[in-house]
């Protein structure tokens, strides 16, 4: 790779799939200013904080608008939402269609799913996403990382807020699991590239990466729509009693997932990475 190339700045399109409540909209911007923050935090973890990058985000949802030329990406993410990524809404449809895409077509672009991301990453190839019969996971939360999660994450068990009670069931064609809780079984996958190893997986083997949590979130965030869901009846005194005694526990969002994105990103524009469709 020529220098040059190592010298652009990072370019990550957000696709926004929803608009953050009216505070926390105030007080952090849109998902594509949280994300923007996710991956600046993060780079303390990987230690080299002056790198350069432009996030752009499009709102998906809204505007239903879509990059004009996505090869000028590195990666394109897809955000969390509060619509369920089963419906049979034009808009889903439409995300799930462009998400098969460039899975297919643009085998170059890493893929990042976060919460309803990870849930349309499987639906638009080969997997589900189903309601959990009604069960919460709300705030940080231990999740069991499997070998191949452990190797990508670095650590033995992951912390992450969460906040759904749609989940993945079950591991798509051709993914790997990353981890697990007792609630939802599919808290994350990756898919490799065709010559990869799962074995010995490296940071430059991932093609798509998804987590169920959400490690753009902070504690602030968090009690922010826990607040919100609580007045209106969605989640009952229970939930929110349990958030709240996690609400202080460790949370690895940005130095635990979000340095494994970045470690993901910088492999892509290592020499030899050019990747092409199976």
């Amino acid at each position: 790779m020529s220098t040059s190339a190592n010298s652009r700045p990072y370019k990550i399109a957000v696709l926004l799939c929803d608009t953050p409540l009216p505070a926390i909209l105030a007080s952090e911007g849109d998902y594509g200013a949280i994300f923007e923050t996710l991956f600046r935090n993060s780079l303390q973890a990987v230690g080299d904080p002056n790198v350069e990058f432009v996030v752009d985000a499009y709102d998906v949802r809204n505007e239903q608008v879509y990059p004009e030329n996505v090869d000028e990406y590195d990666a394109v993410l897809l955000t969390g939402s509060a619509a369920s990524a089963y419906e049979n809404l034009e808009w889903i449809n439409k995300l799930t269609d462009y998400v098969r895409f460039l899975a297919k077509e643009k085998p170059h672009i890493r893929l990042i799913g976060i919460c309803f991301g990870h849930q349309i990453i499987a639906r638009a190839l080969g997997g589900e996403c189903v309601p959990n019969d009604g069960k919460w996971e709300v705030g940080v939360t231990e999740i069991d990382l499997t070998d191949i999660g452990q190797k990508l994450l670095g650590v033995s068990k992951l912390n992450l807020e969460q906040m759904h009670r749609d989940h993945v069931p079950a591991i798509p064609p051709s993914f790997h699991l990353l981890g697990s809780t007792s609630v939802a079984p599919n808290q994350g996958m990756v898919q490799l590239y065709p010559d990869a190893s799962p074995d010995s997986v490296t940071p430059a083997d991932v093609h798509i990466f998804t987590v169920q949590g959400h490690p753009e979130f902070h504690k602030s965030i968090t009690e922010e729509i826990v607040k919100a869901r609580h007045s209106t009846g969605v989640l009952d005194k229970n939930i929110v009693d349990d958030y709240t005694r996690r609400a202080d526990w460790r949370n690895d969002g940005p130095n635990v997932v979000g340095r494994t994105l970045w470690e993901i990103l910088r492999a892509s524009r290592a020499e030899g990475s050019e990747q092409t469709a199976a």
